[in-house]
């Protein structure tokens, strides 16, 4: 797996892991004790699939081109025409700018957090940072939008509420609630054809009579006296619940199936495209079919301090082809309905382009794509400048934005959370959803 990193150096090995280990080892066992289940009845089946692009995109060279700037700030790729007349997306979109009336692209969100850190805390969790962060920590001040869909909206069939993959973004913790809110992340390359998801099926050494007596041997175990109090913190007691569901997880059929991508007709496979970010969004794709509310894809290498011209045209049309292909999936089997796609990072890039044909960190603009769950398509939503350095009609906030998405799974913003001292918080300070991707 390629390693991406930011300009401060940090790479996504740095970003805390909650994968779960092998469940006889205790790994999994250790994982499932700090992390429940929530169900809410009569919540809608709605699911959200966010693309993070760690580091922070150009939003000139995505959504947001200004062929009429001058030669420093416009950069090298021209505007193209989609399939929405009147709508332009830069030259490196190809794949989305085709489909682009199943898209809302909005163009108004900005704040004030320049650097990696605060910025990714801020578009992951519709909060602000409460101190100043540096550009390469790794904070929490507040629940992300997957860790609270986990609380809010729970799973079903076993399988965990919220994912990310490959790694955990540096904000995409659940703070207060709890580290069993965290996300199931799966490191592994599902592009690789010894694709394994650890933990849902049981170690290679390991088969299933010898899990089902390892299973019957602690349940013997279990007959020797405890403590018969159980608020003087048996530790036994409190593991019960953990070891059952690791056993159900790697027993679950619907799981087994979810993680079982040879099951693809191999055309499907090749339109997601065969590498590592295409067959995680096809994955991302059976997880939501499967019922998972929220899946994140950590996709990091998006820091353009250097050369963002050359790493648009080597990276781009393919990450902009798994991305359409999914959205044309979704819409193909009836999901799009139900299933909001999201592609952002933590801020835009700087107007005028720098010494070594890069973009610096610009917190002021920012393109954001959203597609399904009842988002109207073929749109953009507010504007930036002409020369894209700031949003300038309807400007919006993160919070607006994290508002949008709770709404369309289901969850009050106007939420107020208690941390386990009591202290009330706000799920969103401003409970306002971008009305214009409500339908």
């Amino acid at each position: 797996m390629a390693i991406s990193r930011n300009c401060e150096s940090t790479t996504r090995r740095d970003c805390l892991r909650l994968g779960l280990g092998a469940l006889i080892g205790g790994g999994l066992v250790d994982a499932l004790r700090v992390r429940g289940q929530a169900a809410i009845p009569g919540a809608r089946p709605t699911s959200c699939i966010l693309i993070w692009m760690d580091g922070g995109p150009s939003h000139y060279e995505t959504f947001d081109p200004k062929p009429n700037a001058p030669a420093e700030i416009r950069g090298q790729f021209g505007p193209i025409a989609t399939s929405v007349p009147g709508i332009q997306f830069a030259e490196p979109m190809k794949g989305l700018a085709a489909i682009a009336d199943k898209l809302a692209i909005v163009r108004s969100i900005r704040h004030d957090q320049g650097n990696h850190g605060a910025g990714n805390h801020y578009m992951m969790t519709g909060a602000p940072p409460r101190i100043p962060v540096g550009c390469g920590a790794f904070v929490s001040f507040h629940p992300s939008m997957g860790a609270v869909a986990a609380h809010e909206r729970g799973a079903v069939g076993g399988l965990p509420a919220y994912f990310s993959m490959p790694s955990m973004t540096r904000s995409g913790g659940p703070n207060f609630l709890g580290a069993k809110y965290a996300p199931f992340v799966v490191p592994d390359d599902p592009n690789s054809k010894s694709f394994r998801v650890r933990d849902v099926t049981p170690p290679r050494d390991v088969a299933g009579p010898r899990v089902d007596g390892r299973r019957g041997l602690r349940d013997r175990l279990d007959h020797f006296k405890r403590f018969t109090d159980k608020s003087a913190g048996d530790p036994a007691l409190a593991l019960d619940e953990y070891y059952d569901q690791g056993y159900e997880l790697m027993s679950s059929h619907q799981a087994q199936r979810a993680f079982d991508i040879t099951q693809e007709d191999p055309r499907v496979r090749d339109r997601y495209g065969r590498s590592s970010f295409g067959q995680r969004c096809l994955l991302a794709r059976r997880l939501v079919e499967a019922g998972v509310p929220f899946v994140t894809l950590n996709e990091g290498g998006w820091d353009h301090h250097v050369s963002i011209f050359d790493g648009y045209e080597k990276r781009m049309p393919a990450f902009d082809s798994s991305i359409a292909a999914l959205i044309q999936d979704l819409d193909q089997r009836g999901l799009l309905d139900s299933t909001l796609v999201l592609a952002l990072g933590e801020f835009g890039r700087t107007p005028k382009i720098n010494k070594d044909a890069g973009r610096d960190h610009w917190s002021n603009a920012m393109s954001v794509l959203v597609a399904g769950c009842g988002t109207p398509g073929g749109q953009v939503v507010g504007a930036t400048d002409v020369r894209g350095y700031a949003a300038s009609e309807r400007v919006l906030s993160p919070e607006n934005l994290a508002a949008t998405v709770y709404r369309k799974l289901g969850i009050d913003p106007g939420t107020i959370l208690y941390t386990p001292s009591g202290r009330p918080t706000y799920l969103v300070s401003d409970p306002t959803p971008i009305r214009e991707l409500m339908g």
